[in-house]
This record gives C-alpha cells, structure tokens and sequence, in this order.
C-alpha cells in the first residue's frame, strides 16, 4: 500500500469495511473488529490511528508478533490468514495496517471467558449477530442447509403423492412406490423431504415441501413466485398484473424417462410462465402453416426460464420474501433473496464455476432436467441467449440481500418482425 492510499483512507474515516485502532486496543477488542470484517466481506483494520482519524502512531515494538500469534492465533476462530504491513509517514510515525479478506468459512467467533461471539459489521460499528444473522452466516458458510430446515405444522399429508410416485418410480428409478405411510415417511426422510422428530410423526423440510408441496405457501410464506407486469419503465404505473403463483417446483408426469413422458399438471416454473405469456410476448405478422399468427417473446424464452429456475433453486431460505419477477417496458428482472453463497462472485458465476446453497433442490430439479447437467445454464444460456436475441448483454447485481438478474427487453423492431 502506498502512503497517498493510506492517508486518503485515513481521511475517508471508518466504514463497514475500515476500522481504527490504537495499538495498545486489548486483544480480544481487536478480535471482535476483526471477526465482524471477516462475517462481512472482509476489509481493513489501522493500528496507530485513532477514532477520530488522528494519527498517534504506533507505539509497540512486537505489533507484527502480537497481532499474528495472540489476536489471530488465540482469540479469533476458525483460522484467518491476514495480510500485515506498517507504512512509516513523512512525521516518522508508523501505521500497521491489517488486512483480512471475505471469510469462506463463516461464521467466524471470538474465543475469549470460554465463550464463542459471532460478531457482524453493521455500518462502521461491530455488533453481537442476531439469531437471523447467525443462521445466514452458518447458512452462507456452508455449515447449515435451510432447505433441510422443518416446516412447523406440516407431515405427509402436504405433499402430493402423485408427483412423489412419479420422481421414485419414474425419475429415481424405485422399482415401486412406498406400500405405507411408515414406508413412505423412511424413504423420504433418506432423501432429505421429511425430517423426523422426537415427539411426534416427521414434518416436511424446507426442500420437500416446495419441490412437492400441493401449496407450499400455506406452510411456508416465502415460497412461490411473486408476478408484477408493468407498461412504463418503473414501478409508478399500475401494475398490469400483480399475483402470487403457488405449486410444487416440479411439474407431474406420466411415463419413464426418456420413454416419451407427457406432462399433466404443469409445476411452478410452467404455472408462472403461462401467466407472463401474455405481457411478454404478442402476436407477429407472420403466419403458421396453419394459418395461426406466431408469438413472438420479447425475452429469450430458455434464458428467461434458466434465470427463473436459478433465482428458485439458489435462493436463500432463511430470508422471508418471496422469489420476485417483474416485467417492464424494457426489461425484466429476476430477483432472487439473499447474496450468493460463500466465497461466490458474479464474475466465478459467469465462469462457471457451482456453489449449490440447496444441494437437496439442485440435484431433484437436475433429475428431472430442469437444472443444466453441468452447472453452467448462465455461462451457456443466459449470457450468450440474450445477447443473440435482443443484441444487448444480461445484468447481474449483487447486494447483500439479494441478486438481481435484468435481461434487457427486444426491440419493437425486432419482435414485429
């Protein structure tokens, strides 16, 4: 780090990723600020600078060994491997700068009386996690699955059978569907669907409900889709159409795979596109063989159900809204709750590399080919998809909160054609 960089961060202040600090701070103080930059996405603590910026220097000769084996090595777990360096100023004073990365394996703790604190950087200040916040750090961190999480007051009997007879007979190959509620309630408790209890029969986890769920969103608020349909550029136009779309994620079929399956009952993906059909496409001047006008969509119809089906299947449990797809005059966007998981980026995702946040989800959806084999429907279907047929490039925004997808709409040109 050059000095011009240092001062300039000095004179910026402290922020959710910049924090300063004496260097007589007491180890497990120093602790805490360092854990909450790791919860966070990582960032930088200033020793020798006080809290109103002013520089005091410096002071300890060990500061390297003291902050590499009591601070990290005693208080601060699991492991951090932090970059140090000290600048010396034009006054001759030193600032240590440490540096710490976005954790991979959150949640970090301070270890200190023979407890463990989970510390999140709220603004320039660090803070105990609430029991929301812990549950998405062990969540993002890959130590907790949500979708394998009970959903209070459901059993068996909120899960259509149908469709469960088809994915083990059918899809995952059984040679025959459970005889009994007891035989059913053993086989999906192995495939993660129920969850036993102590206390009474098994409830639906998170994943069996709305994979298989008649009406998840009677047990479960934030499954299903939220649908706005919008004539202007934003949202200060009524809405065309505004609605909730409830049903399991996968649809119910009838035959083998791979043995001309016919699909009876359309599941939430094909529900939610029947619905956009009319706001997102129109009629063409060309006609059929048939003598039938053609319809045209004003997105690319697999990309836009790629982005549908990722916002679905990696979304964030533990966040309480819905999924939320909403059209424009000249775009939609497909937001999905919650940030990606981990150590993930928008730039690994579009190279392809997979973090699944809800394995259980993933691999059903990925048996009933909903879910690209290989993990790559952004890198091989949205981005080059919409690029080819509206001549502009798909947007991903990413917030804490959650990842937005915007796929540019085609021009009225282009769709009249």
């Amino acid at each position: 780090m050059l000095k011009s960089e240092l001062l300039e961060i000095i004179e910026n202040g402290e922020n959710s990723g910049v924090e300063f600090k004496r260097d007589d701070v007491r180890p497990e103080q120093l602790a805490k600020e360092i854990v909450a930059l790791a919860n966070l996405q990582g960032g930088r603590v200033l020793l020798g600078v006080e809290d109103d910026g002013s520089i005091s220097g410096v002071q300890r000769d060990d500061l390297e060994t003291w902050v590499m084996d009591t601070v990290f090595g005693r208080y601060i777990h699991p492991l951090i491997l932090p970059f140090y360096e000290e600048l010396v100023l034009d006054d001759g004073k030193r600032v240590a700068v440490v540096t710490i990365t976005q954790g991979t394996a959150k949640p970090y703790v301070l270890r200190s009386n023979n407890r463990e604190e989970i510390y999140v950087r709220v603004g320039s200040t660090s803070r105990l996690a609430t029991r929301e916040q812990q549950a998405r750090l062990f969540e993002s961190g890959g130590m907790l699955h949500a979708e394998t999480l009970p959903v209070s007051g459901t059993s068996l009997g909120n899960l259509d059978m149908a469709r469960l007879t088809d994915y083990l007979v059918n899809v995952a190959g059984d040679l025959e569907a459970p005889a009994t509620n007891e035989d059913w309630e053993r086989r999906l408790e192995g495939l993660g669907l129920l969850v036993a209890r102590e206390d009474g029969r098994p409830v639906c986890t998170i994943a069996g409900l709305v994979l298989f769920g008649r009406s998840p969103r009677r047990s479960l608020r934030q499954a299903g889709v939220r649908w706005m349909s919008f004539d202007g550029d934003d949202m200060e136009y009524q809405a065309q159409d505004d609605t909730l779309v409830d049903g399991p994620m996968v649809a119910l079929f009838e035959g083998r795979a791979g043995v001309g399956r016919q699909l009876v009952e359309p599941g939430l993906v094909e529900r939610l596109v029947d619905r956009m059909r009319p706001f997102i496409s129109e009629e063409s001047n060309a006609s059929s063989e048939g003598l039938r006008r053609e319809r045209v969509y004003r997105y690319p119809l697999d990309a836009l159900r790629e982005t549908i089906l990722n916002a679905l299947v990696h979304r964030d449990w533990t966040r309480s809204l819905e999924v939320e797809v909403v059209n424009y005059a000249n775009r939609l966007e497909v937001v999905s709750p919650g940030t990606l998981q981990n150590s993930m980026t928008i730039e690994k995702m579009l190279a392809g590399q997979r973090s699944p946040r809800n394995p259980i989800i993933v691999e059903i959806m990925r048996d009933y080919g909903y879910v690209d084999m290989r993990g790559m429907g952004v890198r091989r279907k949205i981005v080059p998809l919409t690029r080819e047929y509206t001549g502009q490039d798909a947007q991903f925004d990413l917030t804490e909160d959650h990842l937005r997808v915007v796929i540019p709409a085609r021009s009225d040109k282009k769709t009249k054609e």
